[in-house]
């Protein structure tokens, strides 16, 4: 058989490609006659840029950029065999690489999102993809569209300060240069700009905004929606799915660069090279820390899932939990149970290995 490994990260304990590796050699232990093909995944959130990293031909570029508090920092970008670049938003703004007291939406800057687009834009990039997941800014991505050469300002005409606060005193756009390349925007959620599904809503407090900071981000950047869609050409943006990544960082793309907004996982998975090596597999392995109910709605297993099944494939799912709502993901799936945290590699192996042997005699359930 034909087996493809094709797991997203394990979220603070294996990145994907470890993920992978793990669950392989689990599966050859018990049958090492099979073709194992190992394609790690993602769907635009943080680590999306060490996925891509494997594929032939890939060169890792380094920028010194500001962080999501504005300190100087150094992010990777990629440049792609193609002539692409991709970028991680995560990079530069990462939520993971604050300090939980370093933390706040209200104050957190995009500034350096725009900073890598503009270095991939500057080699000359023939298409920037940028990845939005896991980032600590709620700022409707107008720091990055400052780092883009765009002109924010106040009523007496002096600029905004950073950070999604400052909206409020917003007054008028003044476009800048263009940025002379496409870019595609790979998300990991479809959620609009405002609203009850919105970015301050459901994203403000995982950055850590508090009940009475989510009405002055959603304000905040109501206001930066009204001037942006009047002052820009080509709007609305604010309800497009995808427009509230990154705290808003996916509208201001539509919006300053004209951006495509497409879902995160298809993205990345055309980049790895998944649908070619899908393409023949009777079986497919996924997986990630935490299988539910939303795993089927625009995460990397999900999709994985769903493209493995429309290829006549079985699908096998290994995660640290899974919970209601995610069984009709897989044929079969396996938990590593509350040791995973202790010991992540070994278990993956081991719940292959168990997988494995049932597909000896064809035993999914």
């Amino acid at each position: 058989m034909k087996v493809v490994v094709a797991p997203d990260k394990f979220a603070g304990t294996l990145s994907a490609a470890e993920a992978a590796e793990a669950m392989a050699t689990g599966w050859r232990q018990v049958r090492p006659d099979d073709e194992t093909v190992l394609v790690p995944i993602a769907d635009g959130g943080e680590g999306t840029i060490d996925v891509v990293a494997s594929v032939r031909g890939v060169t890792r570029h380094v920028a010194e950029v500001a962080d999501a508090r504005g300190r100087a920092c150094e992010a990777a970008w990629l440049s792609l065999p193609d002539g692409r670049a991709l970028v991680e938003a995560a990079q530069a703004v990462g939520l993971s690489g604050l300090a939980p007291e370093d933390r706040d939406p209200l104050t957190a800057t995009s500034y350096g999102v725009g900073q890598l687009i503009a270095a991939a834009a500057a080699e000359g990039a023939s298409e920037i993809v940028t990845t939005l997941g896991g980032s600590a800014t709620s700022d409707g991505g107008a720091g990055a569209v400052t780092a883009l050469g765009h002109r924010l300002l106040r009523a007496d005409g002096n600029r905004l300060k950073v950070g999604a606060l400052p909206l409020r005193q917003l007054d008028r756009v003044e476009l800048g240069p263009a940025l002379g390349t496409t870019v595609t925007v790979a998300c990991d959620v479809n959620n609009p700009l405002l609203g009850p599904a919105g970015a301050a809503t459901v994203f403000g407090p995982q950055k850590g905004a508090g009940p009475d900071d989510v009405p002055a981000l959603e304000a905040a950047l109501t206001l930066w929606a009204d001037v942006v869609e009047r002052d820009v050409p080509g709007g609305p943006w604010r309800h497009l799915p995808g427009a509230g990544a990154a705290g808003g960082l996916g509208f201001a793309l539509a919006a300053f660069v004209g951006a495509r907004l497409a879902p995160g996982a298809a993205t990345i998975a055309e980049l790895v090279g998944f649908h070619a090596a899908v393409a023949d597999a009777d079986v497919v392995i996924t997986g990630e820390g935490k299988l539910d109910g939303q795993t089927a709605h625009g995460k990397a297993p999900g999709y994985v899932a769903e493209q493995a099944r429309a290829r006549g494939a079985r699908v096998l799912a290994i995660a640290g939990q899974i919970t209601d709502g995610a069984e009709a993901l897989a044929d079969a799936a396996r938990a590593l149970g509350p040791e995973g945290f202790d010991r992540p590699a070994q278990l993956c192996a081991e719940r292959a290995a168990e997988l494995a042997t049932q597909a000896v005699d064809q035993r999914w359930a």
